[in-house]
């Protein structure tokens, strides 16, 4: 474990040496607050429900995720430190968990932020406490699954913007997926397939603010899923 937690130190080091994570923050917690006070428009609202502020989480994350992931290894392979890296006493599956780590406490870290709307709206209504963590809890699942991706792809790239556009055009796929039910007539067996496939449609129970079991199980199965196809990269890689 203690591999794991000096990559993550040092992956957060990064974040915080440059603009990335100071950026990350600020854009995510301005788009967030905006959209729920203005746009969305709360205060006009006759229930009291965070469901719009969550729902705008996924196709942030859309965007910000691989904006957080793209430097992972896509710098590390155009810089050579990758090489140095693997030469390390570190086991390829503890550098992609200490990676990944590293930019889950960042999203963490946002999140904790966004705890000042929550805290902001209880005295104006009723809110279900219950609803909130399951709000809470299903974010940090999708980000998980999204950070593991986009991990993934910075493997197979040496340029961050590659990166960025590739793991940001997959996550849109695999997050509206179930569109395709909508635009045309599939087989009942392959709509069931595509809507259990989409990322959006295990998200929108917990933006109910309920737990499905069969959302944590598909979010959790894509997190390892990814991890461990960038830990064969790196073997992969380490040598040829």
């Amino acid at each position: 474990m203690k591999p794991v937690v000096i990559i993550a130190r040092r992956e957060l080091h990064s974040f915080f040496n440059s603009a990335v994570a100071y950026i990350a923050v600020t854009l995510f917690l301005g788009l967030t607050a905006v959209w729920f006070f203005a746009i969305y428009g709360f205060a006009a609202r006759d229930f009291a429900s965070l469901r719009g502020y969550f729902g705008l989480m996924p196709f942030l994350f859309i965007v910000l995720l691989p904006a957080i992931t793209m430097r992972s290894w896509a710098e590390e392979n155009k810089s050579g430190t990758a090489e140095l890296l693997l030469t390390m006493p570190f086991s390829e599956l503890q550098l992609v968990l200490g990676k990944f780590l590293g930019a889950l406490v960042l999203v963490l870290i946002m999140l904790a932020f966004t705890l000042a709307v929550p805290l902001t709206v209880l005295p104006l209504a009723r809110f279900e406490i219950g609803e909130i963590v399951g709000q809470y809890v299903g974010t940090v699942l999708l980000a998980c699954a999204g950070l593991s991706l986009g991990q993934f792809v910075s493997s197979l790239s040496r340029n961050q913007i590659s990166a960025f556009l590739i793991s940001s055009l997959l996550l849109l796929l695999i997050s509206v997926l179930h569109v395709v039910n909508a635009v045309s007539a599939l087989p009942r067996v392959l709509a069931l397939t595509v809507n259990h496939l989409s990322l959006l449609t295990h998200y929108e129970s917990f933006a109910r603010g309920l737990i499905d079991s069969r959302g944590v199980v598909h979010y959790a199965l894509l997190t390892v899923a990814f991890l461990y196809l960038s830990a064969r990269v790196l073997v992969i890689k380490k040598w040829s």
